[in-house]
């Protein structure tokens, strides 16, 4: 393994025309994977894919906008003929204890905080979720993925009450000020190809320790340049660490070993 797509959803929909191959096309560039549940269904789906595959690994968890009435992605669920998904899961501790058992599954998540689009009556439901999911965690003694959208403070403070595990800052998207409190509290940060197409993060990519960054394509969105408009994949987590090492002036191969050992000691593959 020479690089290792910390985020990935090789579970949605948008690959099950060619999900092996997919896989296989990252295995020959090297590359090992984390493929993130948003829901149970795509959970279990992750967990699957683990066990059949030796480059994949699984985290398994319920994603914020999941915890209401939200948004229907065609990428993750499918064309259903509807345009909202209604469906607002709960989150069920002993259903996702019994994925978290297994040994290809690595981490909890994506769990986390999502004001984006939320209606405010959404917020205690995702806060109340996002702590059994931490409790999740705590007890099979795993890292989390985090999920957080303009709710970098609100998620911290619930972090701090709750977490005795660490983890990663899925496609981290503060500033810097934001980005040394999750660093501070011994979270990585992740980063996806957005940073080959816009600067707004070389602030944070330079400043932090090389040992608290990970990369990560977050598959089927973001692609990064020079792929933009085709869909991603974990192939393509090269060019992110490529930039990565661009933007920190820094060697490739230098950088690229320090991420796979940052993978490595998260999340204890």
């Amino acid at each position: 393994m020479k690089y290792f797509d910390a985020h990935t959803h090789l579970n949605f929909v948008a690959y099950n025309d060619d999900r092996e191959a997919t896989i296989l096309r990252a295995k020959d560039a090297g590359v090992g994977m984390n493929v993130v549940g948003t829901q149970f269904d795509t959970s279990k789906a992750a967990v699957a894919l683990a066990e059949k595959y030796d480059n994949v690994y699984a985290t398994i968890g319920l994603h914020p906008i999941h915890t209401s009435r939200s948004y229907h992605d065609v990428q993750e669920l499918g064309e259903g003929g509807k345009e909202f998904t209604s469906r607002g899961e709960v989150f069920d501790m002993v259903a996702y204890q019994e994925l978290g058992k297994s040994p290809r599954a690595i981490a909890v998540g994506e769990c986390g905080l999502d004001y984006y689009r939320a209606d405010e009556s959404t917020k205690g439901a995702q806060k109340k979720m996002f702590i059994e999911q931490i409790e999740l965690a705590n007890s099979l003694g795993k890292p989390l993925m985090l999920h957080i959208r303009n709710a970098y403070d609100d998620a911290l403070e619930i972090l701090k009450a709750h977490a005795k595990v660490k983890g990663d800052t899925h496609f981290f998207a503060g500033d810097w000020a934001t980005a040394k409190k999750y660093l501070d509290f011994g979270l990585t940060l992740s980063f996806t190809g957005v940073i080959t197409f816009t600067h707004d993060y070389d602030e944070v990519i330079k400043n932090a320790p090389l040992d608290m960054l990970l990369s990560e394509t977050d598959a089927p969105y973001v692609t990064p340049a020079p792929h933009r408009g085709k869909r991603n994949e974990p192939a393509y987590v090269e060019l992110v660490v490529r930039q990565i090492a661009a933007i920190r002036g820094e060697d490739f191969e230098m950088v690229r070993e320090q991420l796979l050992a940052n993978a490595r000691r998260v999340f204890r593959f």
